[in-house]
């Protein structure tokens, strides 16, 4: 019996999610502008830097209470979306993002993907590098 391509789909990405897997997981995006972030640095528009989503974050391993030692901090991720790629590290923690997953870029990395207009892009690719 073939396996329905969606149910294959949400459990790859759930074990990503778990695993911390370099696997590619979609994801929604947007750009914000960044301060002070979680991992105890002020950071600027033009930096390649993301915040990951608040279950990501909290629930890295080796993660403690206190966010600024978390070594989720400065790993970089591979982001891609329509024929487009960059690199960014994590600077900061995504409360508002909804899924697991999202990821909120600084306006240097967003436009590396889309343009600012677009707002919220959905069904990027990112995987660990």
């Amino acid at each position: 019996m073939p396996s329905h391509p969606i149910l294959l789909t949400l459990a790859f990405m759930l074990m990503s999610m778990i695993a911390f897997q370099s696997a590619p997981i979609g994801a929604h995006e947007t750009f914000h502008a960044p301060g002070l972030g979680a991992c105890g640095k002020t950071n600027t528009a033009n930096q390649l830097i993301v915040a990951v989503g608040h279950g990501i974050f909290d629930s890295f391993p080796g993660a403690t209470a206190n966010p600024n030692k978390n070594p989720i901090c400065g790993k970089k991720l591979k982001a891609t979306f329509g024929g487009k790629s960059v690199t960014v590290a994590v600077a900061d923690r995504c409360a508002g993002c909804a899924g697991a997953a999202d990821l909120d870029f600084t306006e240097a990395g967003f436009k590396k993907l889309a343009t600012l207009d677009k707002g919220r892009i959905h069904g990027v690719k990112w995987e660990w590098v």
